[in-house]
């Protein structure tokens, strides 16, 4: 029993999991220079005159740095090689749920007001760049992303990463830029994406995207060879349960974090093409008021200019018409 203590992790509980943390330097290199620069962009704009949404700093951070905190250097981290379940929520938390954290911060739209005039121009045009939107092109990136993690469990790619230090870190980042591929285009202000891409289009979008995210938990649940199957069985601890049953419940935790993210996903999407139908309605009514004020003075005018006349001249009738010949008889 000492030896199996000494070589085991003890059987993880709630408590073991939200207490057990290990440093990821990769990972802590990556969000202190991502919230290093959004901290300088906001802190620019700020000093310009300008203002940016405290919400979406606190969507960057929280949930989009924060994601990948507690994926990379959580107990999901710590108990990633023994069970499979853990590491399947590593992933998929890379995959979707920090690229929308990070997209919702607009990282895109804070550069454009950050930089100089050159800079901005700059980004503008690398958005704009043949391989930028081949890469992000809403059917190709989907596609990119189902790729993805297909590639990863199955393929050696997810045996060889719980092996080798360094392509686990890669995998990590991997899964990361795949998500931002779709999610960042689709949310940020600026125009990143085919002018066809109207909000009702980026909304059926999103909602093919959420169908397509559910499929490899689907897959992984579902399949009946173990992925990275010899790992696992080589390292299971005395406390697991059976192999197949945790990639069960990995791919359910895949499958049902798809879903809860593809909720709000869709709900940011709707909330934008309501607003921009209200702006596009607030600058139709301005132009409309803008081209009929010249014409009310002149009505206006017109109406009062009829009330001094003579009723005899505005109005039909033999009296009428007796009054207008002595007028000019007279």
């Amino acid at each position: 029993m000492s030896e199996l203590s000494a070589v085991y992790l003890p059987e993880p509980t709630a408590g073991r999991l939200l207490g057990s943390w290990q440093p990821d330097v990769p990972a802590l290199l990556l969000v202190a220079v991502l919230g290093g620069l959004y901290a300088w962009g906001v802190i620019r704009v700020r000093g310009r005159g300008g203002s940016w949404p405290p919400v979406r700093c606190a969507a960057f951070v929280l949930l989009g740095l924060g994601t990948i905190v507690v994926a990379t250097m959580s107990g999901l981290a710590v108990y990633d090689r023994e069970l499979f379940w853990p590491a399947a929520v590593q992933n998929v938390g890379l995959d979707l749920l920090a690229p929308l954290g990070l997209a919702l911060g607009d990282p895109l739209r804070l550069a454009v007001e950050a930089l100089p005039e050159g800079g901005a121009v700059r980004v503008r045009r690398a958005l704009t760049g043949r391989l930028v939107r081949l890469l992000t092109f809403p059917l190709v990136s989907t596609v990119l992303v189902l790729a993805t993690e297909l590639t990863v469990y199955f393929t050696p790619y997810f045996a060889t990463a719980l092996r080798v230090g360094w392509l686990h870190e890669l995998m990590y980042l991997h899964l990361l830029a795949a998500g931002c591929l779709f999610v960042l285009p689709v949310l940020t202000r600026e125009q990143a994406l085919p002018a066809w891409c109207t909000h009702p289009v980026r909304a059926a979008l999103v909602f093919l995207d959420g169908v397509v995210d559910a499929l490899p938990g689907l897959v992984v649940m579902t399949h009946g060879t173990l992925i990275a199957g010899a790992w696992y069985l080589h390292h299971a601890p005395p406390w697991s349960p059976d192999v197949h049953h945790d990639q069960q419940v990995g791919g359910g935790a895949m499958l049902g974090i798809a879903e809860l993210v593809a909720i709000p996903f869709l709900l940011t999407v709707l909330g934008q093409w309501v607003r921009a139908e209200r702006a596009q309605t607030a600058v139709l009514d301005r132009r409309l008021d803008r081209e009929l004020a010249p014409a009310a003075p002149a009505a206006a005018a017109e109406e009062s200019s009829e009330l001094v006349r003579p009723w005899w001249e505005t109005e039909q009738g033999e009296v009428a018409e007796r009054m207008r010949r002595q007028g000019r008889n007279g």
